[in-house]
């Protein structure tokens, strides 16, 4: 019998993993960590919304089979939020398929489109189902970096000329996660026409699409004409309406696509839970201040965490969308890697994140910090971190002179 499985081998060890188990020793031990870790959203969903999942409960109707497609309320509600939020026509029969969270989606969509060997091309650093997906269907993945310093239709081309086979995917991810990054419908048509002219299929995460800040709401690549002869989107509702742990989420586009998708999860489930599905529906159809009011509660943390580290000398940039700041390591500490300052920053100022490593090699010089604690406990990890700063440089002058006196000694001792 095998000692290791074959895609279970092609899977690198998990990076966060050692910092999530230094997290739960210092917690055991009774320390108060502050954690900007994971993105996990920490409020309730709103109450509409869990009343309409009490209410299809209690139906028994809703406790069979439900459809591994989706219901046909949610595919329609999915369909009208594409018209209303990116006047984008969607036929719910044709383009939109359910997903349990949009990471299965994604994860199930590579499986289905991709065979061992095929080439895909993913932004590097990227949220990890993004080439993890591929991987585990035995595809090959061309790592393009992208995020500052880094032009990314540039990279892209690059990333074409230089590789073989040819690519026959590429993955895009507008809010980013981790990067935090936007593009406008501009560089969503020269993404579209780069991959019409190298004959690709468009994967798009739109995740964060509804966690904006600056009265700019980020588009929809299926907004560009022709988009959807190569395109498909995921959406989830984890984030808009603080459903992460509901598990639901659509995909919408290439009729293709989303029929390759249909195909392969009608051999892998029956769907998510039926009300699940019919809050998912009364989510995107109801009253949506419930949204506006995640905006608000996310843009008022962005602000304490970035003023209260420029404050200290950490000048992180402020994201004009997702719920991430993708900070750069301290020049102090940039000869630690991303991994070692995420330990630092928990053993010394009981802070977690993730280390940019983890999403990718090009993301070492960062740290990805989730706006996930009230703007209380910001304020006090941004204090902690400010003390732990203090005692670095202490610590790092006291050692500098040690040094400095250990060697003159040692030059008197010669000279003597």
């Amino acid at each position: 019998m095998a000692d290791e499985f074959a895609r279970i081998r092609r899977l690198p060890p998990y990076v966060f993993a050692e910092v999530n188990q230094m997290k739960a020793k210092l917690r055991a031990a009774g320390r108060d960590i502050i954690d900007l870790g994971m993105g996990n959203p920490d409020t309730a969903t709103p109450a509409h919304i869990v009343e309409k999942l009490v209410e299809a409960v209690r139906d028994p109707k809703t406790h069979r089979y439900s459809q591994s497609r989706g219901i046909p309320g949610l595919r329609r509600a999915a369909s009208a939020y594409y018209k209303r939020r990116f006047a984008v026509d969607i036929d719910p029969e044709t383009e939109v398929v359910v997903t349990i969270g949009s990471k299965e989606g994604l994860a199930n969509l590579a499986s289905a489109i991709t065979t061992p060997g095929d080439v895909i091309l993913v932004p590097n650093p990227s949220y990890p189902i993004h080439p993890y997906g591929f991987v585990i269907a035995g595809a090959n993945i061309r790592h393009v970096p992208h995020g500052p310093g880094y032009n990314f239709l540039d990279e892209l081309e690059y990333a074409v000329r230089h590789t073989s086979p040819k690519p026959v995917a590429m993955v895009l991810n507008y809010p980013g996660n981790p990067t935090a990054e936007v593009v406008d419908l501009a560089q969503y048509e020269k993404l579209v026409a780069f991959a019409r002219r190298h004959e690709m299929y468009i994967l798009s995460d739109l995740a964060y699409s509804e966690v904006y800040f600056d009265g700019v709401p980020p588009p929809s690549i299926l907004a560009v004409p022709g988009a959807r002869d190569l395109a498909v989107e995921f959406t989830s509702l984890s984030k808009t309406y603080n459903m992460a742990g509901w598990r639901v989420g659509f995909a919408a586009g290439n009729r293709r696509l989303i029929q390759a998708l249909a195909k392969i999860k009608s051999y892998l489930d029956y769907g998510q839970f039926t009300p699940v599905q019919v809050a998912g529906a009364a989510a995107l159809n109801g009253p949506q201040d419930c949204v506006e009011q995640m905006r608000t509660l996310y843009r008022e943390r962005r602000d304490v965490l970035v003023e209260g580290l420029h404050g200290i000398g950490w000048p992180v940039p402020s994201p004009s969308a997702s719920m991430f700041c993708w900070a750069p390591i301290p020049d102090a500490f940039k000869h630690l890697g991303s991994l070692e300052f995420s330990k630092l920053l928990l053993a010394r100022a009981d802070v977690a994140v993730s280390p940019g490593i983890g999403f990718g090699e090009y993301g070492d010089g960062y740290v990805r910090i989730a706006l996930v604690e009230n703007k209380h406990r910001i304020r006090q990890a941004v204090r902690n971190i400010k003390r732990f700063f203090k005692e670095y440089r202490d610590e790092t002058r006291a050692g500098a002179a040690q040094a400095s006196s250990t060697q003159a000694q040692s030059v008197e001792d010669a000279i003597r």
